[in-house]
């Protein structure tokens, strides 16, 4: 593999002043740092806007590359759509016909236990469905996550459309309708732990949610459920299996890539709420996630495998994509390099092909806004068009993948709605808290905080 040299102009270093934020060689005003984030908020909200399936509603799970859509992607996007009302990109009436149509679909879908014709059953849905159809694509699994963060989404809208017209008394009915009958206790399998998935064919998948990850947010919904509630030891029993352990001088619950320390976030402010564990840890899971974020920059600033552009200011390994799956020789070294793959670094395991995604620093804005910001922009800076273009960041870069066909290094064609959600959702709670507050609103998502043991904090103001 050919060697490169990549020079890095302009990265930018933020100082104390809440005025002024110096950089090399210019200063980049508050001003300037609001005009960039809330260009890069309209446009990955247009990712969500623009490019829904016409038929039935749900979101591009990529694009410009369209195989099928995402139910996560849609969940994330419901709660966009909220973000567009607020900052005036669309009405309050556009929205509730967006989100009325997206729910109205999904409930009338077909739910059923035969492995084709069939979008979901028990309540849950597919990962992936068919364009134009909205079926099962292929054999994929029934997941639990991913219907996890539709339910995040939909519930979101529950909450927000308070009006009393009848479009918003139906999408606060539909919310309801779908959440409850979501058969959280089904998926448990007679198990200690939730499974990931099932599969008709054969049944439940054996992999569980046991152990620190993004699937705090699952647990809460299941607990929350006033007619399918998972048991009340859900959530001890998912504490079981944290590691709680100092990484690159950061002590800290260690799981690897960053979205399992901000998708949970996007929907819950965890800020001054203690469940026992975290408690005794004296912390809240909010600075953990903060923690997390600082530990995966520090190891990105180490850069033990020496790759290209790895900086304190060009950072953040989480699930993404990458130029290929394929062992190659690199700097007198071999390194797998991979396709899509959750890549991270913690005390459990390091998964790193050189490749950085720009949501890893998007989407944990609200808990290191300046180390965030800083690699934002310094990305948009150095690469430019390459990296930024309709929709924001492109979904990933890797300057160390260098070939003839990428004499610059690699860089992704495609946008990825789950990677895209975090940084909409996560700016505008960094800005307004808007997402955060709404389910602090929401019935079933503070009843499920309180079963899992959860105390303190704006849940006190909650009988």
């Amino acid at each position: 593999m050919k060697g490169i040299t990549l020079i890095i102009l302009g990265i930018i270093f933020w100082g104390n002043s809440n005025n002024v934020i110096n950089a090399c060689n210019t200063t980049v005003t508050v001003q300037e740092k609001d005009t960039f984030l809330n260009d890069l908020k309209h446009r990955t909200f247009n990712y969500f806007w623009d490019l829904h399936d016409s038929i039935t509603w749900q979101t591009p799970d990529r694009y410009p590359t369209k195989i099928f859509t995402s139910i996560a992607a849609t969940g994330f996007g419901l709660a966009a759509y909220i973000v567009g009302i607020e900052n005036k990109y669309i009405s309050r009436q556009q929205g509730v016909e967006r989100v009325l149509n997206t729910i109205k679909w999904l409930h009338n879908s077909v739910q059923g236990s035969d492995s084709t014709g069939a979008t979901g059953y028990k309540g849950f849905y597919y990962h992936f469905l068919t364009y134009k159809q909205g079926l099962r694509y292929k054999n994929v699994e029934l997941s639990t996550i991913d219907t996890g963060w539709l339910m995040a989404g939909i519930l979101t809208c529950q909450s927000y459309f308070d009006g009393n017209t009848e479009e918003e008394k139906q999408i606060r009915n539909l919310a309801d309708s779908l959440y409850l009958r979501v058969d959280w206790n089904w998926a448990m399998n007679g198990q200690e732990f939730m499974s990931m998935g099932w599969h008709p064919e054969d049944g439940f998948i054996n992999a569980h949610y046991l152990g620190y990850s993004e699937a705090m947010m699952l647990m809460i919904l299941s607990l929350g459920s006033p007619t399918h509630a998972t048991p009340d030891s859900t959530w001890n029993s998912y504490c079981k299996n944290y590691k709680w352990a100092d990484f690159y001088g950061y002590q800290h619950l260690n799981f690897e890539p960053l979205f399992g320390h901000q998708y949970s976030h996007m929907f819950i402010d965890f800020r001054e709420i203690y469940d026992p564990y975290i408690q005794q840890k004296g912390i809240d899971y909010f600075e953990n996630s903060r923690r997390a974020t600082l530990a995966n920059r520090a190891y990105c600033i180490k850069n033990p495998m020496n790759f290209n552009a790895y900086s304190d200011s060009i950072w953040g390994l989480t699930a993404c994509d990458g130029p290929i799956d394929s062992q190659l020789p690199f700097k007198g070294n071999k390194v797998q390099f991979y396709t899509y793959r959750a890549r991270g670094a913690s005390i459990q395991a390091i998964v790193d092909d050189g490749s950085i995604a720009p949501t890893a620093a998007g989407g944990s804005i609200p808990f290191t806004p300046d180390e965030s910001l800083q690699a934002l922009m310094a990305m948009k800076k150095t690469y430019g068009e390459k990296l930024y273009q309709q929709y924001g960041f492109k979904d990933a870069f890797n300057p160390s993948y260098i070939t003839d066909e990428f004499p610059q290094g690699w860089f992704d064609k495609d946008y990825i709605g789950l990677d895209q959600g975090p940084i909409v959702i996560q700016i505008e709670n960094y800005q307004t808290g808007l997402i955060w507050n709404l389910m602090k609103k929401n019935k079933y998502i503070v009843n499920g905080l309180k079963k899992a043991g959860f105390k303190g904090g704006w849940l006190e103001n909650h009988i």
